[in-house]
C-alpha cells in the first residue's frame, strides 16, 4: 500500500513532478499531475503547490557534546580557536550526561525541523570519564526515529599529548564510537601529529571504522598533515572511507603545493568537509590586513572531482556563539566568503549539502528515484535559488515516509497609511 503522495513538487532543475513513497520506498516519481493523490487518505497526501524537494539534509561535522554552551563558563572574546578550546576544557570538567544529552537532543531537533535526518557528531574523548561519549551513544539510539546519528571518536587534546589520551580513545572505540578521530595539527611536534595520522589509520583498520580527521584547521601555511593522511589513505586502500575536516591551512598554502595536496585527495579518494559557519570567524585571527579568509580550496578541490561536504560545526558553542541547525546557514555563509555567488554556484552549494554530505556519511539509495529511501524535504519556496537566499523554512520533511517535522508557511503584512499589503519575499 503507497504510504504517502508528494504532488506538483519542483526539483532542483526545475521539473514538476509527483513523488510516491511505499513501505519506505520512492516507488515512483512522475510528471507533476500524473499521480491521483485520492489513492491514499487526505492526511498522508500533500500538495505541494510549486514548491522546491529536494532528498534529505545531512549534517557531516557537528558538535553535540558541546553543543548550547556558549558562554559557559565564559564568552569567547578572542574568536580564537585557541580561545575555544581553552572555554570548553573549562566546560568539560563539569560535564554530566543527562545535561550532554538534554542539549544534543534540542539540537538535532533544531537540525530535524530544517530538514537533516543524519547528523556525524565529534565527541570529545580527552575528557577523561568520557562522559560525552557516553551520552552521545545512548542518544544514538533514542534519537533514532527521526535521525541517524555517527559518533567520531575525538582526542580534542591531542592523542600524543598526554599519556591517557591513547587509551582513552581506544576506550570510546570500545564502547562503540562510529568513526576515528585525531587533531595532528593540535599534537606538539610536526613528528606527533604524523604519528598520531597513522595511529588513526591503524586504529581504524583494527577496528573496522572510518576516519574523520580534524586536520590542518590552522592559517600556517606550515601545518601539512593532510598530505600524510591522503598518502596513508592511498596506501592502505581506505581512502573512500576517510574525511579530512577543515584543511583550513590549505587557503595559504604556496599554490604550488597547494596542487600537490589536491592530487593526492584526487587520488586517494579522501572527501574533505568545509566548516563555514566556524572557519569563517576563527581563521585570520593573527593577521594584521589584509586578514585570509581561511576556508579550504573548495572550487580547485571541485575541479579536480574531489568530494566536498558543508558543515555546520558548531551551533551556540565556545568556537560559534550563533547558528540554528540549519545546513541552508552554512551554505548561505559559504556563498559570501567562498566567492561563490554566481548563478551557477547555486547547484554546487544544493550539490555539497545533499549529494555530496549524503557521500561522506557513506549513504546509499540516496536522491529523489525510484527504489531510493522515501525521505525528503520540501521548502517554502518556488526553486533552489530563493530557498538559499531566503533560508526557506522546511514546511515538510518525511524520514522513508513517514512525518518527523512540518512547519507552517508564515505570512508577513506591511502596514501603509491607507492600505495593507501581504509581502512576498520571491521575485
Amino acid at each position: 500500500m503507497t504510504d504517502r503522495i508528494i504532488t506538483n513538487a519542483t526539483t532542483c532543475d526545475g521539473s514538476s513532478v509527483d513523488v510516491a513513497i511505499e513501505d519506505g520506498t520512492i516507488t515512483r516519481v512522475e510528471d507533476g499531475g500524473s499521480i491521483d493523490p485520492e489513492v491514499v487518505p487526505a492526511d498522508r497526501r500533500y500538495d505541494a503547490d510549486g514548491r522546491l524537494v529536494t532528498p534529505p539534509l545531512t549534517e557531516p561535522h557537528l558538535h553535540l557534546d558541546a553543543t548550547l554552551t556558549a558562554g559557559e563558563p565564559r564568552w569567547n572574546e578572542s574568536g580564537t580557536l585557541a580561545e575555544g578550546i581553552g572555554i570548553w576544557d573549562e566546560r568539560k570538567q563539569s560535564l554530566e550526561s543527562d545535561d550532554v544529552k538534554a542539549r544534543a537532543e534540542q539540537a538535532i531537533e533544531w537540525f530535524v525541523a530544517n530538514g537533516v535526518t543524519r547528523i556525524r557528531t565529534h565527541a570529545d574523548t580527552t575528557e577523561h570519564s568520557l562522559t560525552g561519549v557516553r551520552a552521545l551513544l545512548d542518544l544514538r539510539e533514542e534519537v533514532s526515529d527521526v535521525v541517524d546519528l555517527q559518533v567520531v571518536a575525538f582526542p580534542q587534546d591531542g592523542i600524543f599529548t598526554d599519556e591517557t589520551h591513547e587509551d582513552l580513545l581506544r576506550d570510546a572505540l570500545e564502547m562503540g564510537a562510529d568513526l576515528v578521530g585525531a587533531i595532528p595539527h593540535n599534537e606538539h611536534t610536526r613528528e606527533d601529529g604524523v604519528a598520531s595520522v597513522k595511529l588513526a589509520m591503524d586504529l581504524a583498520e583494527e577496528y573496522d571504522r572510518p576516519v574523520d580527521l580534524h586536520i590542518d584547521e590552522t592559517d600556517d601555511p606550515g601545518s601539512r598533515f593532510t598530505e600524510v593522511l591522503a598518502s596513508e589513505a592511498s596506501k592502505r586502500g581506505i581512502g573512500d572511507r576517510v574525511t579530512a575536516s577543515h584543511t583550513t591551512a590549505m587557503h595559504s598554502y604556496p599554490n604550488s603545493y597547494a596542487a600537490k595536496v589536491v592530487s593526492l585527495l584526487e587520488d586517494s579518494g579522501v572527501s574533505v568537509v568545509t566548516n563555514p559557519p566556524d572557519n569563517s570567524v576563527l581563521q585570520g585571527r593573527y593577521d594584521d590586513y589584509p586578514r585570509r579568509r581561511g576556508h579550504t580550496r573548495i572550487d580547485e578541490l571541485h575541479e579536480a572531482g574531489v568530494t566536498v561536504g558543508l558543515g555546520h560545526d558548531s551551533v551556540m558553542d565556545p568556537w560559534y556563539h550563533y547558528g540554528c541547525g540549519d545546513p541552508i546557514d552554512a551554505a548561505f555563509i559559504l556563498l559570501h566568503y567562498a566567492h561563490m555567488s554566481g548563478r551557477s554556484d547555486v547547484e554546487t552549494l544544493w550539490e555539497m549539502i545533499t549529494h555530496a554530505n549524503a557521500d561522506v556519511f557513506g549513504v546509499d539509495e540516496y536522491g529523489l528515484e525510484v527504489g531510493n529511501e522515501g525521505s525528503l524535504v520540501v521548502y517554502d519556496s518556488p526553486g533552489p535559488f530563493n530557498a538559499l537566499r531566503t533560508r526557506a523554512p522546511r514546511t515538510l520533511v518525511l524520514r522513508e515516509g513517514r512525518e518527523i517535522a512540518r512547519t507552517e508557511p508564515s505570512e508577513t503584512t506591511v502596514v501603509r497609511a491607507d492600505s495593507e499589503r501581504s509581502v512576498d519575499f520571491h521575485r
